[in-house]
């Protein structure tokens, strides 16, 4: 009977210690929900991750501090902690749509635009009445198609490039080859040293000099040659 009185102590020991703790938890949420209202998400964040630390279930504290992250830009933070939130079970269905919602959001801003439509389309699957959330995946299903054609165009260009880069090598094959032939050509001519151009030069100016000699000649011979009158 003395033992059953301890367990019985024990038992509401711990419940008024969860109480407390989870009181605790609730107050760190509303403060950091009064800095996340005045802009300060990084301070926000800090309060929502100690009253984590208090309640790790705190679905308030978590949904919270996701949002904090994606307000300050940690995208990747704050998609991770929405999976996280949405994994509890403990969550309503509005609730899980919203995070559903917010997760799409953090996605698409790391362009991660199909896995933020299966995020809005789970998000209607919990309330389809939520039309910011059908406005949402609308546009990712359009950066989905836009991102499509621009990979398209990318290929495109690669494809376009690399046909010039061939035809250019082409082009430069054909003109080594032509030098190649050039060379061969040159190889091929006969070659004659300087000693024999020099001997090959003055039997020409020889011969060309007793030309002119000869020619010389015939002129004096002509201009000798009486006219005879009548």
């Amino acid at each position: 009977m003395k033992n059953a009185k301890i367990y019985i102590f024990i038992y509401c020991f711990a419940l008024l210690t969860v109480s407390v703790f989870s009181q605790s938890a609730e107050k760190l949420v509303r403060e950091g929900n009064s800095i996340y209202k005045g802009g300060n998400y990084k301070d926000a964040e800090v309060k929502y991750r100690k009253s984590l630390a208090k309640d790790s279930n705190n679905i308030k504290g978590k949904f919270n501090l996701s949002d904090a992250m994606y307000k300050q830009g940690n995208y990747e933070a704050a998609a991770k902690t929405f999976k996280s939130l949405i994994e509890n079970s403990n969550i309503d269905k509005q609730t899980k749509a919203k995070a559903y919602h917010n997760l799409g959001n953090a996605l698409l801003q790391s362009k991660k635009y199909e896995e933020s439509v299966e995020a809005y389309k789970n998000a209607l699957r919990n309330n389809s009445n939520d039309q910011d959330t059908k406005y949402n995946l609308s546009y990712a299903m359009k950066m989905i198609q836009k991102q499509k054609q621009q990979q398209d165009q990318n290929k495109k260009d690669k494809d376009n490039k690399d046909q010039k880069k061939d035809q250019n090598k082409d082009q430069n094959k054909d003109q080594d080859k032509k030098d190649e032939n050039k060379e061969q050509e040159q190889q091929q001519k006969p070659q004659i040293s300087k000693e024999d151009a020099e001997r090959m030069l003055n039997a020409l100016n020889n011969k060309d000099k007793n030309l002119q000699d000869k020619l010389k000649e015939e002129k004096v011979v002509v201009k000798t040659k009486v006219e005879k009158d009548w």
